[in-house]
Order: structure tokens, then sequence, then C-alpha cells
């Protein structure tokens, strides 16, 4: 919801709906939660939201959505304990609703309570044992943990996707495996494999699948495909830039496009842009994954002591970079041989 169709257009005929409906109607509480979630997606801004959301909840006292939304924005508040409570609540009161389990989940993968985090997703798992999202989500639980890919490996067994959507969660998924695995060839075919056409109507996607196939053939020593894998990454990123111009997403990306063709200056400062729109004073939960992609920047274009500066911060409040993602994955390879680095992974694991 936050990084798909984010124009001013969608933005104003939401709120103008919400609005319309609370005209109508000033005490129907649905009205308010439909005006919090216009905030909410279309704004971000959080504290109007939450105000809607609390307003829904007196005429709502027992609804799992509701419970549900105030945790949302809880934890984008950085009020983790809070969030957590009103999605438990929210699991307590619609128990098979997979998608509470989920989000409740990542909560706990946010700070790093990995037990917690798995009997949370195996909770959701059990309502829905063939859930590709679910899945995912527990694949990579056992990657960031310790670089366990033995659920990835049962998850592409098991699972059988049927929409397009979840094609491409497992097409990506596959992807991204063999590339932590630096099963370059495979991660190359996967992605090329992937028809422009299936993924066209997922925003964003396209940017992401040509930067992992220049990101795979540099890999593997091409550097010419690999810069023309970029170069088409870095066109399909600007037109959706075009589109939705305040995507964070979408700009750290292009930083990071920007980063691997030589434009130094044009990479940093994306990423900058990336920041500004979604900084972790804003949005505690989304923040940290455009901070660890402000640190990938720094690597890529040779500045390492600011790379491994940002790191230290994240894996020192919460996010979802971990020590083991940090040794496994081959994007922090500019650093791997830095004793700053090296200094970082030790000092981390005997916290963790």
């Amino acid at each position: 919801m936050h990084s798909f169709e984010l124009t001013s257009a969608r933005r104003e005929k939401a709120r103008t709906l919400a609005e319309r409906a609370l005209q109508l109607q000033p005490d129907v509480p649905e009205a308010h939660l439909a005006l919090g979630y216009s905030y909410y997606y279309g704004d971000l801004n959080y504290d109007a939201a939450e105000k809607e959301f609390v307003i829904a909840q007196k005429g709502l006292p027992n609804d799992a959505e509701v419970f549900l939304s105030i945790g949302s924005i809880q934890r984008r508040q950085g009020k983790w304990a809070e969030s957590t409570a009103n999605f438990e609540k929210a699991a307590s009161l619609s128990p098979k609703d997979t998608w509470v389990l989920q989000n409740l989940t990542f909560n706990y993968q946010m700070l790093r309570n990995y037990d917690a985090a798995y009997k949370t997703i195996d909770r959701a798992l059990t309502i829905n044992p063939n859930g590709v999202a679910l899945w995912e989500v527990k694949s990579k639980l056992a990657i960031a943990e310790k670089a366990d890919f033995g659920v990835a490996e049962k998850a592409f067994s098991t699972v059988k996707p049927m929409t397009n959507e979840e094609k491409l969660i497992v097409a990506g998924g596959r992807a991204d495996v063999f590339l932590l695995e630096r099963k370059y060839k495979e991660g190359l075919q996967e992605a090329e494999n992937l028809p422009d056409d299936l993924i066209e109507t997922s925003p964003g996607h396209l940017g992401g699948k040509y930067y992992i196939i220049g990101f795979a053939r540099k890999a593997l020593g091409d550097d010419a495909g690999a810069r023309a894998a970029f170069l088409k990454s870095k066109s399909f990123v600007e037109a959706q830039l075009k589109q939705s111009a305040e995507l964070a997403d979408a700009h750290i990306q292009l930083a990071k496009v920007l980063a691997r063709l030589g434009e130094k200056d044009s990479a940093l400062a994306e990423a900058q842009r990336a920041t500004e729109l979604l900084p972790e004073s804003k949005d505690a939960f989304g923040g940290p994954e455009i901070t660890a992609g402000v640190a990938e920047v720094h690597a890529i274009v040779g500045d390492s002591a600011r790379a491994i500066e940002i790191l230290d911060g994240l894996l020192s409040r919460p996010s979802t970079v971990t020590v083991p993602l940090l040794k496994l994955n081959p994007i922090w390879d500019p650093l791997r041989n830095d004793p700053r680095f090296q200094a970082l992974i030790g000092n981390h694991a005997a916290k963790n």
C-alpha cells in the first residue's frame, strides 16, 4: 500500500471519499477508519491517522482491524511495546487472520526476538500452510537469524503460486536466495526468465529485476552486460518516480543503481533525498530499510567508514539488519576486508 500508486490524484480521491462519508454521517466509525487510512497511506501523516483510528475504535471496540491499524501506526512511531500489544489484541479478536499474524511477526523480527517471530509465523502457516507470503517471511527469518537456507528450500518445494503476485514473490525469492548463496548464474537465469509483462503490473519490480540482473552479471565478470542492465533499471525507476515522486523506496533504488553506474554524486544525492522523505525519526519501521540502503550506497561508492558507521547504528536498534546477513550478503563485499567491518561483526555477534 505504501509503495503502490502513491500518486496525488489517488491520494486526493481517497481523501475526498472519506471526507464525504464523514459529512454524510459524522459518527460512523468506518468513515473515521477510512480517513485514517487516507492520512496513513496517502500522506504518511501518522499522527493524524492515529487520531482517526482512535475515534474509530470508540465505535468499534472489538474490531481487529482497528487494533491492527493503531498498532501499525505505533511501530512507525517507535512505540514497539504498544504496537506489539495491539497486534496481539487484533490476533486474539481475529485468530484466523494471517495478515495480522504476519504483521506481528514483523514486529518481533525488527526487535530480533526470533523465538516469538517463529512461533507467530508458524501460527499463520497452521491456518494457511500454502501461504506464499507466509513462507517468504519464515524463509527470511531463518536466513537473517542464522544464514539458514533450509526453510527457503522447503518453501520453494512446498508452495504452489497461483496468482501473478505469488509467482513474483516466489521468483524474486529464488533469485534473492541464489545471490545470497553466490550462485550468480542461477540467480541471473531466474531473474531473466521473469517476463516483463508479468512484472509491470507492480511498479518498482521492473527496476528491481534489472538491478538483480546487473548485479549477477557484474559478479560473473560481464561488465558490459551489467552496465546495460543497470541502465535499464535506472530508466524504469526514473519512470516510476515521474508518477510518484515521493516514494523513498524508489529514490533509494535509484541511488543504488547510480552508484553501480559510477555516478557517485548523483547516487549520494538520491540517497539523501530518500532519507529526507522517510527518516527513521518519522518512521521507525520503514525508515531503517532506507537507512540500510544508504549504507549500501556508501559501500558501493567506496566510503567504507560511513557505511560501517551506519550499519553499527542499525545493529544497535530495531531493524532487519543482522550479523549473519552482513557476513553472508555479497552487497557488503566492498567492506569485507576492512578491519573496522570485522570489528563491527565481532562486537555485535557477541551482543546478539
